[in-house]
C-alpha cells in the first residue's frame, strides 16, 4: 500500500509525526479518527529513484504481467502491487512499480506516471498505455507490448549470443600479440644485434617489440584516452549524423536498412493499431530507428503528412528504408487496410532483419581470423627473413 507521511494530534493535544501506510488519506483518517486523533497534515511519501531505462526483457515481462492481470479483472492497483512483489524482479524495478501504484492511489493516470519516470519507460510504452486508457482496451493493448518487446529482445540476445566467439577471438587475438612482442620476439634480440644488417620489417617488428615490452604503460594509456575520448566525440550531433549516413551509404548499407526499416514498421503498426493519430505514430516510431541520419530527414516528412501527403510517397523519398515498406504502405491506402497491411510488412521485414543481422555477425568472424593472420604472418616473415638471409650468405662465403 501506499506510504504518506503525516502530523497529527492525539488526545493530550500532542503533535506527533511519522509515517503510515494506507489504500489512500481517507481510509489513514479514519484509522485515526478511531484511535482518538487528529490528522493534520498528510502528504504521500514520494520514493527517490536514480531512473535509468528498462532492458526489453524486463518491459516485456513488466507488459505481459500487466495485460494479463487486467484480462483476469484485478484492479490496475492490485495488479502493479502483485507484480512489484514477485521474487523475480530486482529492487530497482520495485521500486517503479510502487511509484506507480502510488500515483495510481493519488489519481493520476498510468501513462502520466510512466511519463514522469521517463527513461524508465520508453515513449512507445507511454503513448500507446494513453491510447488505451482512452479506448479501454488496456489488457489487449499490454499484451501486443509485450509480444513486441520480446520479439526485440530476442533479436539482441541473438546478436549478442552471434557475437560470443568473436569477442573470445579478439582477445585471443590481444593475447597472441602481447606474448609476442612482449616475451617471444625480445629472445631474438642478441641475434639481431649480432647480424650486420636487417630488412626493413625485421627493424619495424623489433622496433615494435621493443616499445611494447619497456613502455607498455604508455599504450595503455593512449587506447584508455582514445576509448573515452571517441565516446565522447561519437556522441556530439554532427559527428554521429555522419557515421550513422555512412552506415546507410555504405558497403552494408542494404543490410542495416532492412533492420532500420524492420524497426520503424513494427512500431508504427502497434501504434496504429492502438488508434493513435497517424502523424503521432509516425513521429514516435521516428526515436525507434536508431539512425541519426534517417531521423533527421523525418522533419520535412511530418510536414508532409500533416499536410495531406500519403505516407507511401512521403516514405519512398527517405534515404534508408527498404523499398518493401513503402510499397505495401501504398497498397494498404489503396485498399482501405492499411492497419493489416502495415502489420503484414512488419512481420516479414522483423524476419528478414533477424536474417540481415545473422549476416553482418558472420561476416566478423572471418576477418578477424584474416586479421590475425596477417599479424601472425608479418612477425614470421620478420623473424624468419633476417636468418635465411644470413645462412644464404654464410652458404655463399662457403
Amino acid at each position: 500500500m501506499p506510504e504518506y507521511k503525516y502530523k497529527a494530534q492525539d488526545k493530550d493535544g500532542k503533535t506527533v509525526k511519522g509515517k503510515a501506510q494506507a489504500a489512500d488519506t481517507t481510509e489513514l483518517q479514519k484509522r485515526f479518527r478511531e484511535n482518538g486523533m487528529m490528522l493534520l497534515e498528510v502528504k504521500p511519501v514520494v520514493r527517490r529513484i536514480a531512473l535509468k531505462e528498462l532492458k526489453k526483457k524486463q518491459l516485456a515481462d513488466f507488459c505481459r504481467q500487466l495485460g494479463t492481470l487486467i484480462k483476469a479483472g484485478v484492479s490496475l492497483v492490485k495488479s502493479l502491487e502483485i507484480i512489484a512483489n514477485d521474487e523475480s524482479i530486482g529492487n530497482y524495478e520495485r521500486d517503479l512499480y510502487l511509484r506507480l501504484r502510488d500515483r495510481i492511489v493519488q489519481g493520476v493516470a498510468l501513462s502520466t506516471a510512466m511519463e514522469e519516470l521517463e527513461p524508465a519507460f520508453p515513449p512507445l510504452l507511454t503513448f500507446m498505455i494513453r491510447a488505451a486508457e482512452t479506448s479501454g482496451t488496456m489488457d489487449t493493448t499490454a499484451l501486443r507490448l509485450a509480444d513486441q518487446y520480446t520479439g526485440e529482445n530476442e533479436l539482441e540476445q541473438t546478436a549478442k549470443n552471434s557475437l560470443t566467439y568473436p569477442k573470445i577471438l579478439s582477445v585471443l587475438i590481444v593475447g597472441v600479440v602481447a606474448i609476442l612482442f612482449g616475451y617471444v620476439l625480445p629472445q631474438f634480440k642478441d641475434l639481431f644485434d649480432a647480424m650486420p644488417e636487417l630488412p626493413i620489417t625485421t627493424r619495424i617488428l623489433m622496433g615494435i617489440s621493443d616499445f611494447v615490452a619497456h613502455k607498455w604503460y604508455v599504450i595503455v594509456i593512449v587506447v584508455a584516452f582514445v576509448a573515452i575520448f571517441g565516446k565522447m566525440i561519437k556522441k556530439t550531433p554532427t559527428v554521429r549524423y555522419t557515421i550513422d549516413k555512412i552506415k546507410v551509404k555504405g558497403k552494408w548499407g542494404k543490410l542495416l536498412k532492412v533492420i532500420y526499416s524492420a524497426r520503424f514498421a513494427r512500431t508504427l503498426s502497434s501504434l496504429y493499431s492502438s488508434g493513435i493519430p497517424i502523424y503521432s505514430c509516425v513521429n514516435i516510431a521516428k526515436s525507434t530507428i536508431g539512425n541519426k541520419y534517417i531521423e533527421d530527414q523525418f522533419d520535412d516528412a511530418l510536414q508532409k503528412i500533416s499536410g495531406g501527403a500519403k505516407m507511401s510517397d512521403v516514405f519512398a523519398g527517405i534515404d534508408g528504408f527498404v523499398a518493401k515498406l513503402p510499397a505495401t504502405i501504398k497498397v494498404g491506402e489503396e485498399t482501405g487496410m492499411l492497419g493489416p497491411m502495415m502489420e503484414s510488412v512488419a512481420n516479414d521485414l522483423d524476419f528478414y532483419s533477424r536474417q540481415a543481422l545473422l549476416k553482418l555477425v558472420s561476416y566478423i568472424e572471418p576477418v578477424m581470423i584474416v586479421v590475425m593472420a596477417v599479424i601472425v604472418g608479418f612477425i614470421m616473415i620478420a623473424v624468419i627473413q633476417p636468418i635465411y638471409n644470413s645462412y644464404s650468405t654464410i652458404g655463399a662465403g662457403a
